[in-house]
């Protein structure tokens, strides 16, 4: 079994704030919902950074995770700014076996998610999952970045993406960077995220978290969507709704249960 990916709870939010893409991938998600109120199920929710916008828009939202300590983050943020678990249930469980009592307009999979799957019986379980939650001509939508031919080409990539981020909770500034160990025969690569922060005495921590990714091509994202009755109907290569092109960085899918 590969190391699924399981953030440090506390570091989530802040390690991502600054990310241009997650100010884009929610707005360009609700620009495409239609205005009737959907029932909108998000998988892998975490911290509920995507959930509470769309609770916030007035849909009815379910959002699903494993990692407890995400999830009671998301509930704090929730119940922050006046959510009722009505419009915003947050669920404890694994999206590989989930068997939820109803079904949905719309199930969404934001930020790379679909690829922490990295194996084809994870893909295949977690799609099937998706197809037998959808209501009739349901929607599926799913986020993951184009791969790029001269980055997949190196074997190894070290000290990758350096940023600092600052933890109000911990009142810890945290260095962070990403290292990338290629697997080209399997398809997939170690991702090591290192933190390193220094506490009041001026000792320095390091703290490290790896997990397995794959990647996928749009003919491949194509053809595991349709092996588990999931058709696209629209393939967008960025958030501005412009075509997959071969310097498209995204390939984000809007699919049709079939």
């Amino acid at each position: 079994m590969n190391k699924r990916y399981r953030a440090i709870a506390e570091y989530y939010d802040a390690e991502y704030a600054g990310s241009k893409m997650l100010q884009q991938d929610v707005p360009f998600f609700l620009g495409q919902l239609p205005r009737k109120k959907q029932h909108i199920l998000e998988l892998c929710v975490g911290t509920a950074r995507a959930a509470i916008p769309l609770a916030q828009a007035g849909h009815r939202v379910v959002g699903v995770d494993y990692d407890r300590d995400l999830l009671e983050i998301a509930r704090r943020k929730r119940d922050s700014v006046g959510i009722k678990d009505d419009d915003l249930s947050l669920v404890h469980g694994d999206v590989l076996k989930l068997k939820l009592p109803e079904k949905f307009d719309w199930i969404c999979l934001f930020f790379n998610t679909l690829l922490a799957f990295p194996t084809m019986v994870e893909e295949d379980a977690l799609l099937r999952r998706v197809r037998a939650h959808l209501k009739p001509r349901g929607r599926f939508w799913v986020d993951i970045f184009q791969p790029d031919l001269n980055i997949l080409a190196g074997v190894q990539s070290r000290g990758f993406d350096p940023h600092l981020f600052h933890v109000p909770a911990l009142n810890r500034t945290v260095y962070q960077t990403t290292e990338i160990k290629r697997h080209l025969s399997r398809q997939t690569q170690d991702v090591t995220f290192h933190y390193q922060w220094f506490d009041e005495k001026g000792r320095v921590h390091r703290e490290k978290n790896t997990f397995e990714m794959t990647w996928l091509f749009p003919r491949e994202l194509c053809l595991i969507l349709e092996h588990n009755g999931l058709r696209i109907e629209r393939l967008f290569g960025n958030y501005d709704g412009s075509e997959v092109n071969a310097k498209s960085p995204r390939l984000i899918a809007r699919c049709v249960a079939f």
